[in-house]
């Protein structure tokens, strides 16, 4: 679970991971002081274990693809897959075994679909409310709760991101088809999506698109 800031949002996602009974690692991409050191104090709580990735690289925020590659030489290194939940949602406690009961060799990617309070599903998965059922999806993946496979994390070395972005859900999920994957969107396994919470500024594409396009292209942010 990458981490920048927004605690109060962030705390409620590391605390529904805990109840389910899984490990979890937060990486902290240089938020406050202040939330630095509350992370560390849910650590010692929660035995949860918190990398400051301040500590590693001076790369500015966001910090993704070396988020990506050090998760990554963990799950190989033990064998396992990868799951990313965000810090903007909220998973049930049965949210992460239902992904990996959809693991087989073939699959790559295993997403649940966001919804808001209401249930409605929402952002970025909008495209799935004419979905049924769940099953392979050609469209789009992001990131919000997603399992990345063993097999995958074998077959792409995330060293060879693009450094120049900062997200690479899109890219990620693209490349396992390509790699020769499927991946999996489960319509019947929704999540609780705050989006941007630890972003404020991107709630713009839905208040003042025209500004939030204008600060995408002159501040070079948001790069997908």
């Amino acid at each position: 679970m990458p981490v920048k800031d927004s605690l109060q949002t962030a705390e409620q996602a590391i605390r529904a991971v805990v109840a389910g009974g899984y490990a979890l690692t937060v990486y902290d991409d240089n938020s406050t002081v202040e939330n630095a050191a509350r992370l560390d104090a849910l650590s010692e709580e929660l035995g949860i274990r918190v990398v400051h990735v301040g500590e590693h690289t001076g790369h500015p925020s966001p910090n993704y693809r070396w988020v990506l590659i050090d998760a990554r030489q963990h799950c190989l290194a033990k064998g396992e897959h990868l799951v990313i939940v965000e810090s903007d949602v909220i998973v049930r406690e049965s949210t992460i075994g239902k992904l990996a009961d959809a693991v087989n060799p073939k699959i790559g990617l295993v997403a649940a679909v966001t919804c808001d309070d209401s249930g409605r599903i929402n952002f970025p998965y909008e495209y799935a409310r004419k979905i049924k059922s769940d099953g392979v999806c050609k469209k789009r993946f992001s990131f919000c709760c997603t399992l990345l496979t063993n097999e995958f994390l074998q077959a792409y070395d995330f060293a060879e991101l693009d450094p120049m972005k900062n997200w690479y859900d899109v890219t990620i999920s693209h490349l396992s088809r390509k790699l020769g994957f499927d991946n999996i969107l489960q319509v019947s396994n929704p999540v609780l999506h705050k989006p941007h919470s630890s972003r404020p500024w991107k709630q713009l594409k839905y208040t003042n698109p025209l500004l939030y396009y204008w600060r995408k292209l002159t501040q070079r942010r948001d790069r997908i």
